[in-house]
């Protein structure tokens, strides 16, 4: 008896290591992959580009995010929130929330054909997925907070965070 508890003990150890969430692909984004992100009240911002494929008959979301190159101090480091926020859409139906898995990229005019994370997603790939665009939203969001405990403002700064498209840039 005992032997046999060691053996499934074992077994389960094995398997447990084994256990993966999902396939890990890497792929090339389309030539004109959706982009959505937007800019922080302090100046520069976040593009999320992103797109769609069939994955063995589930949906795939494909993504790549940059930064822009200049901006405050304030808003170094927010972007696994703002991304944790995010989601990709096809018309009114969400495919799929947080966009913490992809890869950070420099920020380009094009960000089509860059290698690109994959999530597959519980969604069935249907027939006209190919041609439907889909759309990244961030939503609009307070960021940092730096104003006086009490609510009054002594001077602290607060930060936003604001959906209205690309702001990563080119430089």
């Amino acid at each position: 008896m005992r032997f046999v508890k060691a053996i499934s003990v074992a077994c389960l150890g094995l398997m447990a290591g084994c256990v993966s969430p999902g396939p890990e692909v890497v792929a090339r984004l389309g030539d004109n992959p959706a982009l959505g992100g937007g800019s922080y009240s302090t100046g520069g911002g976040i593009t999320v580009a992103a797109d769609m494929r069939n994955y063995e008959g589930r949906t795939m979301v494909c993504g790549v995010w940059a930064k822009s190159r200049q901006q405050s101090i304030l808003t170094k480091m927010v972007e696994p929130q703002l991304l944790g926020t995010g989601s990709v859409s096809i018309g009114s139906e969400t495919v799929l929330r947080g966009l913490g898995f992809m890869r950070e990229v420099a920020p380009a005019a094009d960000y089509g054909g860059l290698a690109a994370d994959c999530v597959v997603t519980g969604r069935a790939w249907r027939a006209g997925d190919e041609a439907r665009a889909p759309v990244v939203r961030i939503p609009r969001q307070q960021l940092v907070n730096e104003a006086d405990a009490d609510g009054g403002d002594a001077g602290g700064v607060i930060v936003y965070f604001r959906a209205d498209g690309p702001g990563a840039g080119t430089r």
